[in-house]
């Protein structure tokens, strides 16, 4: 048996990934193909590149101002912040390895702006792949080819359960960042039980932001259905939060250990 993990994308919700990663391991489930959007990826990499205790120190000791400073906070071409501290940061850890050499097959996901199609990038430079799968609209520049430009995959296939199955996995785990809606347009202010929420124009547009998220990804997972799909409560934590790896670790721990009678009928089911 071949199992696969998909790794949803959600920004700094990510590190949630870790904890699923960490349970899978004690239960001593193995995870023999790894595909990943955004953050997904990111985190994906670092499963298939054997580097995920490193990826775990940098989650849990991450502060604000570091965030901050990675920023490049300015206009650039066709995003407001520049990539080129994060693409500083990725080849720190990665160099110039290409996806055929890690560890364990891996795949991230991309959308490309010209054709509207997602793009799966399964060969090639890691950092490569790894800045078009998160390279969020509007935010962070596009990665760009001869006949491609690349950004987040979370447009088009925020979950990417295909992408583990052309992998070779003959059953797939997903972890699904979007999942709690209701949490996370409670920390906005849309509450039936609360005071009548403020509409603002911010507000409004990050909950509708994620509402189109969540549906995303139930109509691509109603496509393709994985054999377990685990949904960590984490709508009350700012997606572009990334110094809160302590809290998420542990919900992707307990959404983990809440599945295990799934994942082990999984594995009996073989």
């Amino acid at each position: 048996m071949t199992i696969g993990l998909a790794l949803g994308g959600g920004a700094g919700l990510g590190w949630a990934h870790i904890g699923v990663v960490r349970v899978l391991e004690d239960e001593g489930v193995p995870i023999d193909v790894v595909s990943g959007t955004s953050i997904g990826a990111i985190v994906g990499a670092c499963i298939a590149g054997d580097i995920i205790d490193e990826l775990e120190d940098v989650a849990r000791e991450i502060s604000l101002r570091e965030m901050l400073s990675m920023g490049e906070f300015g206009f650039k071409k066709g995003s407001l912040l520049g990539a080129g501290k994060i693409e500083q940061r990725l080849r720190g850890h990665f160099g110039h390895r290409t996806i055929q050499e890690l560890a364990k097959p891996f795949a991230a996901v991309a959308a490309d702006l010209y054709s509207g199609e997602k793009v799966v990038l399964d060969s090639g430079d890691v950092v490569t792949a790894l800045r078009a799968s998160s390279a969020i609209p509007g935010m962070l520049p596009p990665v760009e080819t001869s006949s491609l430009m690349l950004v987040d995959g979370g447009v088009a296939d925020p979950i990417p359960v295909q992408a583990a199955r052309n992998l070779g996995a003959d059953k797939i785990i997903a972890i699904d960042l979007q999942g709690d809606y209701r949490g996370r347009s409670r920390r906005l202010g849309f509450d039936p039980d609360g005071e009548k929420p403020s509409l603002a124009a911010m507000k409004t547009a990050r909950a509708g932001w994620s509402l189109a998220l969540r549906a995303l990804s139930q109509a691509n997972l109603k496509t393709d259905v994985p054999d377990v799909l685990i949904t960590p409560r984490i709508g009350h934590i700012d997606m572009a939060d990334f110094t809160q790896a302590d809290e998420l670790i542990a919900l992707g721990k307990k959404a983990t250990y809440d599945m295990l009678t799934e994942i082990e009928s999984m594995l009996s089911r073989e």
